[in-house]
Order: structure tokens, then sequence, then C-alpha cells
């Protein structure tokens, strides 16, 4: 720990600094917080389940990372089946990902079957085990966010796909199933502050898979219930969505929270101007895929530069804008902090910024459309395996086209592999997650319900159907 402790003593108000920028004030300079998850277990040698259970080694991973990327603020963990699990969904682990819910317990049973959620118990055990030895290393030093599952995401993760229908149909249902969440989502706060957090990041991910007005009518009202908590109990709040909420950012700016967080799906100059209007902290839109993880030192300076530019020093909070890739290189890491933290090399990669970022190599042809005997289905994800959005895209594609399995072939491409990114760039993809039919945009960061899904896709095999007897 010599190196951190000697950078510590450079800049003693990192924490401080951080709680600035949470407040919307003028700061020195931008604030870093890299969401370092199950890429904290990559940096100690450790596959994700193992390190994910268990507090010593997420700490060991934790204090890791705090040594090599000099943050400001850093989670203790980032795992959103922490909830779903107390409350009885099966989870499936894999060997670079969090777990992912392959059971949901509300698909056919009552509130009143799930278990208590019991907090103290189970690998929150571990976080507080985590917790205790991070908050005695780096004390007031650096500031520690505990992130929660926000409660749309853990009402999908305990109701599955359904609860996109059910907002149409049974809206009332929807909700008391919300407000259960909302109380789960308050006591997973007050753990993680009991325990020494400064900061509580909801992340609810799906929410950006719904409209504005459904945003407005079941999200608001339940994340305001949970910020304010967390503001009476002294402690500052972020509302983390990825994916592409564009068409939802300015119902997040309405809330309640301190602080809106996003991905690079999102524009940064447009966030800047509506978190102006509504007196908000911002953060996020470091490029996790292209960049942080395939990218070199160089691309992620400009990358880092870009942001800071435009985020600037008021109220902005340099960041990724989900959890950071397991494999991702830990240089490319320190090249972002390094520009963070140092007005050297903040020149430096300004004179980087006329190079463009590596891109993809070059566009391909997927399939034959019009030969193929089955339509081709295609989901472009981040990764079903760790991206609640995608899985839950992938599971709706599945599901609605079960009655048609002999007339589809159903394709993932992940944009953490290369040649995800590259069919990415060859659909013309602008947002993840997203259905392609026969290579046509349909469903862009929406998950539909599956009969509107069914509907699209009959019509697309009635047409696919037309076009191969033409050509026969």
């Amino acid at each position: 720990m010599k190196n951190f402790r000697n950078n510590i003593q450079n800049e003693k108000n990192k924490r401080e600094l951080l709680f600035r920028a949470l407040k919307n004030e003028k700061t020195e300079r931008t604030p870093w917080v890299p969401f370092v998850g199950v890429h904290g277990g990559s940096i100690i040698n450790m596959q994700a389940e193992e390190y994910l259970k268990s507090g010593e080694k997420m700490a060991k991973g934790i204090l890791k990372a705090i040594e090599l990327y000099n943050p400001d603020g850093i989670p203790i963990s980032f795992d959103l089946q922490m909830e779903a699990e107390l409350l009885g969904c099966e989870l499936k682990w894999a060997k670079k990902v969090p777990p992912s819910v392959i059971s949901h317990p509300l698909e056919n049973g009552n509130l009143e079957d799930l278990p208590d959620f019991v907090i103290n118990k189970g690998r929150f055990l571990e976080i507080k085990k985590a917790l205790k030895i991070v908050k005695g290393k780096v004390g007031n030093e650096i500031a520690v966010y505990g992130l929660i599952t926000g409660p749309f995401t853990l009402a999908l993760h305990l109701m599955g796909i359904d609860i996109f229908l059910d907002m149409l149909t049974e809206p009332e249902k929807t909700k008391e199933i919300l407000s259960f969440c909302v109380n789960v989502a308050k006591t997973t706060s007050k753990f993680y502050i009991e325990n020494g957090a400064d900061v509580i990041a909801v992340v609810d991910p799906m929410t950006s898979q719904i409209s504005p007005e459904h945003f407005s009518e079941f999200v608001t009202p339940m994340v305001n219930e949970v910020f304010d908590f967390i503001k009476n109990h002294n402690a500052y709040s972020s509302l983390l969505v990825c994916g592409d909420a564009t068409r939802n950012l300015e119902e997040m700016c309405k809330t309640t929270c301190d602080n809106i967080s996003i991905d690079e799906n999102i524009s940064l100059e447009y966030l800047k101007g509506l978190s102006k209007k509504y007196n908000k902290s911002f953060g996020g839109n470091l490029n996790l895929t292209s960049v942080l993880l395939f990218g070199n030192e160089n691309d992620c300076k400009k990358n880092a530069i870009n942001c800071i530019n435009t985020g600037g020093t008021k109220g902005y909070i340099l960041a990724p804008g989900c959890d950071i890739p397991y494999d991702c290189p830990q240089q490319n890491l320190i090249a972002v902090s390094e520009v963070a933290l140092d007005e050297y090399q903040r020149k430096i990669a300004r004179r980087l910024i006329s190079e463009e970022v590596n891109e993809v190599e070059t566009n391909i042809e997927l399939h034959d459309y019009k030969k193929s005997k089955k339509l081709i289905i295609e989901v472009v994800t981040l990764d079903s395996d760790s991206c609640p959005p995608c899985k839950y895209m992938v599971d709706a594609v599945k599901k609605a086209t079960a009655k048609f399995s002999d007339k589809v072939n159903i394709y993932e491409y992940k944009i953490s592999k290369k040649e995800g990114l590259v069919a990415m760039q060859s659909l013309k993809v602008k947002a993840i997650p997203t259905i392609c039919l026969n290579g046509k945009v349909i469903f862009s960061s929406i998950i539909p319900d599956i009969k509107t899904l069914q509907s699209e896709i009959t019509k697309a095999i009635n047409n696919h159907t037309k076009i191969k007897n033409t050509n026969e």
C-alpha cells in the first residue's frame, strides 16, 4: 500500500472533493469514480464467484484497485442480484461476471410467499466484512459507495418479463410489488450507511427499457421514497441507469437524488444541460467496451479528457456507466486515473484528441437473410450473462418465439467481445440491447411485452416467407 499512501499524502481531500461534486458545487478538478465490481477479482487473480462470496477477498480487490487507480470514490461491490437472491431467486454463476437471475418467484407466486428479507445473512455479511476492512484502511480519505438494486429492476427479477404487460393490464398489482421493493431498498440502504458507506447508488438499469410516461408513473414515486430515506440518514444518493435511457433522462433528473449517472449510450452534453436545469450532479460516460476493454492507453486518455472537457468541474464525476469488465486492462484504467488527477496528463491527452479512437476494423455481412430458410433474429447486447436489460431482452425473444421455434434462428451478439462490436456496427445498431429481425432494427433499448414482440415476429415471418417463395 506504499504507493497508495504516498498518493493520499499528495491529495488529502479526495472524499470531500467528491462530496462537493455531489452537491453540484465547483471543484478544483473532476472527481474520478471507477465502478470496480468483479474487476476487483481480476486484479487479484480470482474468479467472480469466489470473489463475490468472500468479504476478505472483496476488500483485498478493492484496496488493490485503490492503490492502482487512485480514485476519489469506489463501490464496495457491484452485484444487482444480492437482494433477489435473499428473496428466493435462483442464480447462475459465471467466471468473469456477476451472477444472473434465472428464476422469478412471483411469476407463479404471491408477495406473501416470499421469504422475509433478512439482511444480516448470506452475502450481505460478506459485504459487511469488506466494508469494515476497507473503511479501516482508507478511513475518511476516499468515499465508499454502496450499490443497491433499484425497485424496478428488483421487481423484474421477482416477476420476470411479465412486468411489462402487467404495467398495462394490472398496474395496481405492479405498484404493490414495487412498493415492496422500495422497502427492500430502504433496508439495504440503511445497512450500507450503518456500515460506513458514504454514497448510496440506486442502480436501476431496467428503467431504460420503459417509456417516460411509465417511468413517471411507476418509477419516480418509488425511487423518490428511497432517495428521501437516504437523505434523512445523512448520505448522498445517485441514480445509475445503464443503456440508452435518453427518453427518460429528464424524468430521472426530476427525481430527488443528488446525482444522475449514465453510460456512453447517452449524450453527456445533453445530460449536462438537464443537470443544470434541475440543479443535479451528474456523472459517467466513459466507454466500457470499445475503449476501456478493447482500446489502448491513448484511447482511454482521449475518452477521459473528452468527458472532462464536456462535464467540466461543477457537479461532474468521471466514471464508467456500469460495472468495469473483468478483463479490462489495468493500464487502461491507470491511464484514465492519470488524466483525472494530473493537469500535465490532461494537457497530453488534449493533444491526442485530434487522433481518432480505434474503431472496429470493418463491417461484415452477418447472414444472407434472403436465402435463409428461417427468419433471423439477432439480439445485440453488452452481455446477457451480466447485463440485466440484455438478459431480459434475450429472455423475451426466447419466450416470444417458443411457438415459432421451427421458423426462426436466434443469435446473440455480445459487444463485450470484439466480434459483437463488429456485428453491432454491421447492423447499424445505435443502442443496446436491440432486437433485429432479418437485419433490421425493430426494438432499440426497449423491451416489448410478449404480445407486441410476437406480432412483429409474425409479420416478419410472413414477409420472409413471401420473399423466399419469390426467390424460389
